[in-house]
């Protein structure tokens, strides 16, 4: 404990050196910075172990000084304070990296076990990343590969919103990975032992997909010659994955949110209300945002699924991402790449095995690169551009 540093970034001086005083009483070795520009540059230059920043402080204020520090590459866990609390901005510190967020005013007992569970945290990651090196994997998260600053960010949220019960809402481009960051989510719950049941609302048609949620009863409608339970109550005691769920019809969001407000649903047919425990996580590729402004979604259910959200970007924005998939992919399927010289490198191995893909899939698609192209997920540009570099032409 007498080795850790903190460092407390406020425009009060008062505030700044009270926490001085109790932060010193506890073994810590403090600084202090008047701002936000006072406190990145000595949060860069001294590299404290836990930073204690306010929200609101002039110059820059405390969400900004979490932006340029993570941008700068600091590693420290930041706790943020405010006096203007409010669940949405402690959410949306914690979605930025921020690790935790306390109130003021605040007892000083408050404010040391925030930092003894932070400091509990950051033992808690170096070892979670020490076994990941033994074992190439973190229990849970194996099917979320990824080594760059964005995958990071999008698995330790994942990490911290996976024992709580709250619905989250998974955004980004189609094939970048959401539903293996939701699989990942259902492990690492405790829930993990029941049953994760995942549906694509945008591949069932919409006079079948109420039925297939919800259930239905006997003769509820033409070919309806049995009763049958729908995915929620499949899922009853685990978790419900609802992929693409910006392609639901409004009748059926209405239904939705009835669903996830009271916790009970009705079958198609049905009188009664059934009980269900089910954790709803929801993806999309669409902007529920613009959705709900052009009148597409509803804005009850858009906050009732944005509880908290968690964006995974493509892969393209993260170069650094695919040798690491590249070596998972094969080391889970195996593919015999041509000229074989027991070379295991996955750098010089690549480009034989992405020509490979590429003859594979203009083989498949008999020449058309637009088939080709889709797949392969590229787009028809970025193909041309292959073919010709591998002179595939």
């Amino acid at each position: 404990m007498s080795e850790r540093r903190v460092l407390v970034i406020d425009d009060e001086a008062g505030l700044r050196h009270t926490l001085l005083l109790i932060l010193r009483d506890e073994g810590y070795t403090v600084a202090v910075a008047e701002d936000g520009e006072a406190g990145l540059r000595l949060a860069l230059a001294e590299t404290p172990d836990l930073v204690l920043c306010d929200v609101r402080m002039p110059r820059l204020g405390g969400l900004e000084f979490l932006e340029r520090y993570q941008e700068a590459g600091g590693t420290a866990l930041v706790v943020m304070m405010s006096a203007y609390g409010t669940l949405d901005a402690a959410v949306e510190a914690m979605r930025r990296g921020a690790y935790d967020y306390i109130s003021k005013p605040f007892n000083a007992d408050e404010v040391i076990l925030t930092l003894r569970k932070a400091e509990e945290r950051e033992q808690l990651r170096r070892e979670v990343a020490r076994l990941r090196r033994e074992v190439g994997e973190v229990q849970g998260f194996e099917g979320v590969v990824g080594e760059s600053g964005a995958m990071r960010e999008v698995m330790d949220l994942a990490a911290r919103v996976a024992p709580f019960p709250s619905t989250v809402l998974l955004t980004g481009e189609s094939g970048s990975g959401k539903e293996a960051v939701a699989r990942a989510v259902h492990r690492a719950s405790p829930r993990n032992g029941r049953a994760f049941v995942a549906v694509n609302c945008g591949a069932i048609p919409e006079n079948l997909l109420e039925s297939e949620l919800f259930g239905h009863e006997r003769g509820a409608f033409t070919g309806a010659d049995r009763a049958r339970e729908g995915l929620f109550e499949e899922a009853d005691g685990g978790t419900l994955f609802l992929d693409e769920i910006g392609e639901l019809s409004l009748p059926l969001q209405v239904k939705l949110l009835r669903v996830l407000q009271e916790r009970t649903i009705r079958r198609v047919g049905g009188t009664g209300e059934r009980a269900v425990d089910v954790r709803v996580l929801a993806a999309t590729a669409r902007d529920l945002v613009d959705e709900v402004r052009e009148g597409r979604f509803r804005e009850d259910l858009f906050y009732r699924i944005n509880v908290v959200q968690i964006h995974v970007p493509p892969l393209r924005t993260r170069p650094e991402d695919v040798p690491p998939l590249a070596e998972h992919f094969l080391r889970r399927h195996p593919f015999q790449v041509p000229d074989d010289d027991g070379d295991l490198s996955v750098k010089r191995r690549l480009p034989a095995l992405e020509k490979s893909l590429i003859v594979r899939a203009l083989e498949r698609s008999r020449g058309n690169r637009t088939k080709a192209a889709d797949l392969l997920d590229l787009s028809v540009r970025a193909l041309s551009y292959k073919i010709q570099d591998y002179g595939l032409d």
